[in-house]
């Protein structure tokens, strides 16, 4: 079958050039960049369209991405500046008539729309309400069912329009993408979708970024003298379940005290103004170290670019992944690329990514005893960590960024025959 032409990445709530760990960008970033990447390295050509929340933006980006053949298109919709994803709905048409526009300055057809969240795959259906009739892949990343079934307060749940636009979207787009088969399950469980509409295809991994670095030359290179680093790579939000881990962490140097005064326990992720703000995930981190005793173990290193973080991962002993629900979970992917253990709350992805006592290990969420007792161990067992480091590099190389576009070029050509 041939390949596609042209793709339209739809990508309206965050820009996947953005810095990482700021409160919108993340894993979902680094997925539509790297996809991109790998498509228009097979030839496709890709337009990536996102809405342009920085007045500096330009319109047409053909540099970011760094292959030919793939664009980040900056739509205006809406203020040119930060809007909550909340309200975002309310500019979904504008982007879609922004898109329109530029396909017809262009002279452009578009083959697919690829969605990635659900504000996309609204702004995907505006577009063929208009007339341009390609065909819709869709991929949430993450559920809003999922979400507030976690959620603690009012202000961490997701919409009602979020909800209905999620089940609306898996009833009417031709495929949508789901990252493991529990993701898959939970689609099928919270807004019955057919599941011949549903193809699992996993995000990817680019090994020849991540990849095991010697952790002496890592450790120079961050500027690290601890002895001992525990890792946590991603956005600083409630879901991300980080206070559990700061409560496991009192654990840990209440059961070895000596580790106070050579570890790091290191946050990469967020903004660090977002702790002027009292409401804020950060301000509020910031608060519980205190109260736990462990301020001075404890370092929030704000965003770090994207070349880094191997740096990172191969300097630390384990990586933490404490969320309360999280659909795959990149950045333990990434650290199994580079050699780290992995302890993570055994929900959504992670139980499938994390292979419990091979590649790292799988934790009750919320049990900061349990992931106390593995942190420790990892900590104090140089044999443990290597061997589980050594299986993580294997398990890596099969989510490879090539591998996984493959798959997604057979998706396409599936969708389109």
């Amino acid at each position: 079958m041939k390949l596609p032409k042209r793709i339209a990445m739809l990508s309206m709530h965050t820009s996947p050039v953005a810095r990482l760990g700021g409160k919108e960008t993340g894993g979902m970033n680094v997925y539509v960049s790297e996809l991109t990447r790998v498509l228009a390295l097979r030839g496709i050509a890709v337009d990536i369209f996102t809405r342009a929340s920085d007045a500096n933006a330009p319109y047409v980006d053909t540099e970011s991405i760094g292959v030919k053949n793939a664009r980040v298109i900056n739509i205006t919709a809406g203020p040119r500046a930060p809007v909550s994803k909340h309200k975002l709905v309310e500019f979904a048409t504008p982007f879609a008539e922004g898109i329109r526009d530029f396909a017809r300055q262009e002279n452009l057809a578009y083959d697919i729309f690829h969605a990635h969240y659900w504000l996309s795959g609204v702004a995907a259906q505006c577009l063929q309400s208009m007339g341009l009739r390609a065909p819709i892949v869709q991929m949430f990343h993450t559920l809003g069912a999922m979400k507030n079934r976690v959620a603690r307060t009012a202000s961490e749940a997701e919409t009602d329009a979020r909800i209905v636009a999620e089940c609306d979207l898996m009833r009417s787009v031709a495929r949508v993408v789901a990252s493991t088969p529990r993701d898959r399950e939970q689609m099928i469980d919270f807004c019955s979708a057919s599941s011949k509409r549903i193809v699992i295809i996993p995000p990817g991994v680019d090994t020849n970024m991540f990849y095991p670095i010697p952790n002496a030359r890592a450790r120079e290179w961050i500027g690290s003298y601890d002895d001992k680093t525990v890792l946590f790579v991603g956005r600083i939000d409630p879901v991300k379940g980080l206070d559990t881990w700061f409560r496991a962490m009192k654990l840990v140097v209440d059961d070895d005290p000596s580790l106070r005064k050579r570890m790091c326990v290191c946050l990469i992720g967020g903004d660090l103004d977002d702790d002027l703000d009292p409401d804020s995930e950060l301000a509020r981190l910031q608060t519980l170290k205190a109260e736990l005793g462990i301020g001075d173990i404890v370092t929030f290193l704000g965003g770090r670019a994207q070349a880094s973080l191997p740096f990172y991962y191969s300097a630390a002993d384990a990586v933490v992944m404490p969320s309360r629900y999280e659909s795959f979970g990149l950045a333990a992917l990434e650290a199994m690329a580079c050699g780290t253990p992995v302890v993570a709350s055994d929900v959504g992805g992670l139980s499938y990514l994390v292979r419990d006592g091979e590649t790292g290990f799988l934790v009750p969420e919320g049990d900061e005893k349990i992931f106390a007792e593995k942190i420790s161990l990892l900590l104090h067992n140089t044999e443990l960590r290597n061997a589980m480091g050594e299986r993580g590099i294997q398990e890596a190389q099969e989510y490879s960024w090539w591998n996984i576009g493959e798959r997604m070029i057979e998706l396409y050509q599936d969708v389109l025959h």
